[in-house]
């Protein structure tokens, strides 16, 4: 039901007109009354002109700055780059506005559920066509033939398959602990060095002094692999010579920022810049693109970033074309 109570735009534009109508015709009918003394005139006028000056400010602070508000809102929703405003609106044009806005929302939690149903329900389909425990197992009797055999570095190398297998399908819980993150950053790093062998190089960086305290702060489970996979593919792959890929981690006091760098190829200022308007706006064209294949993987994470936690986290990207790329994770620090 339509609430008729409430402060909306459209009731106060009825308002001022009212109340404009009426000022005019007191002004006519007063007019007309003192016509015959033509020494009232001036001080009618000025009376008058006060109150539709009062009358034009009250219509600006009033009907003019929110109707503004209310499309600059829709502007940035329009272009991709909000969409929690929009249902943040502190006032509507009309209450028929207001319901659209509402059904809007509740056709997005409905939406958000039934996807999620979906990717649950694609999850247990994966799980039961690949059970955990028989892969487990087969890998580590994979590795105990391989040391019996003395093939150390299949073994090696089997094991650190096993371990990441195990952290990204076992492992249900949303948020992780960053020397989880890591850790898996190390085995994904030792199974891809059995094929970039001594052209890969990985370091993490931190202050010594904050590292043990850092560690524990939670993130989105698989934050950082995908980053580092893009990395290998679109920076170090194609580059003549070794790669090197840099991981820094700082904090501030409110914030986890991590810094994931490579020396790779590096791309273009407009590819940058597009890659960072992506990042920063819900459409999801990008996405659908078949052409823009390197960009899913960051646009993905930022997505959940911003989702689980606001808008004011997520990605940035800094390039330099045959330098290389920093991408930028901003996080809240969440130790619970």
């Amino acid at each position: 039901m339509i609430r008729r109570g409430k402060d909306y735009i459209s009731y106060r534009i009825m308002l001022m007109t009212i109340i404009l109508c009426v000022c005019t015709s007191v002004l006519l009918i007063v007019l007309g009354i003192i016509a015959i003394d033509t020494k009232k005139y001036g001080f009618v006028f000025l009376i008058f002109s006060i109150v539709y000056v009062l009358i034009g400010y009250a219509s600006y602070r009033w009907i003019y700055i929110p109707y503004k508000e209310n499309m600059k809102v829709y502007r940035l929703f329009i272009d991709g780059y909000t969409l929690s405003g929009i249902f943040e609106q502190r006032m509507f044009l009309s209450p028929e506005q207001e319901q659209v806005i509402n059904r809007f929302k509740e056709e997005m939690n409905i939406n958000a559920l039934i996807n999620t149903s979906k990717k649950q329900a694609e999850y247990l389909a994966l799980q039961n066509q690949i059970n955990p425990h028989f892969l487990y197992n087969t890998l580590e009797g994979i590795r105990g033939e391989a040391l019996h055999a003395g093939l150390f570095n299949v073994a090696k190398m089997t094991e650190a398959l096993a371990t990441f297998f195990r952290y990204t399908i076992s492992n249900l819980e949303h948020l992780v602990t960053l020397e989880d993150e890591l850790n898996n950053i190390e085995n994904y790093y030792i199974i891809q060095q059995y094929r970039f062998e001594d052209r890969l190089n990985l370091r993490i960086l931190s202050d010594p002094g904050d590292e043990k305290k850092m560690l524990k702060y939670k993130l989105p489970k698989l934050t950082l692999q995908p980053i580092v996979e893009n990395a290998i593919y679109h920076g170090i792959e194609r580059k003549i010579g070794k790669g090197n890929i840099l991981i820094k981690l700082e904090s501030t006091k409110s914030r986890l920022i991590i810094t994931v760098s490579d020396d790779g190829l590096g791309m273009e200022p407009d590819k940058v810049n597009e890659l960072n308007r992506r990042l920063n706006s819900f459409s999801l064209d990008y996405i659908q693109s078949k052409e823009n294949k390197g960009g899913i993987a960051l646009i993905n994470v930022n997505r959940r970033i911003k989702l689980l936690f606001g808008e004011e986290y997520g990605i940035s990207i800094y390039s330099t074309l045959n330098a290389g790329t920093d991408v930028e994770i901003t996080l809240p620090i969440i130790t619970k």
